[in-house]
């Protein structure tokens, strides 16, 4: 028996093939036994005193590209408050809902991850 570590899309396996075995006589399939990936570190969360009670999340990985309201502003739901970068194509990243922006926490050339808060509004 041979025992191989496999990392397969972040997950990482522990299997063990038998030595030995014929081509073209079935094997069982190893079982894999599944370890817990690491916890990536959290993202320093936004000032307390300017966030507001509705974030504005990215839909995309991808880099900020223009920041098109600024704090303060009212906005409507579907009013695009920060645009994307993604894979060459633009991606608005509109409002939920009605209401003013309270912080940006991004800016311009930042680069985001899928979830991350851009922005707060009340």
């Amino acid at each position: 028996m041979k025992n191989y570590t496999i990392t397969v899309n972040g997950n990482v396996y522990n299997v063990t093939v038998e030595e030995g075995t014929t081509a073209g006589a079935p094997v069982p399939a190893p079982k894999a036994a599944p370890k817990a990936a690491p916890a990536p570190a959290p993202k320093p969360a936004a000032p307390a005193a300017a966030a507001g009670s509705v974030t504005v999340n990215a839909s995309v990985p991808g880099k900020v590209l223009k920041i098109e309201a600024s704090v303060g502003q009212a906005v409507k739901a579907g009013d695009s408050i920060v645009l994307l970068e993604a894979m060459k194509m633009e991606i608005p990243v509109v409002a939920p809902q009605d209401g003013t922006v309270a912080s940006i926490n991004v800016a311009a050339g930042d680069t985001v991850e899928n979830g991350d808060i851009l922005a707060t509004m009340n």
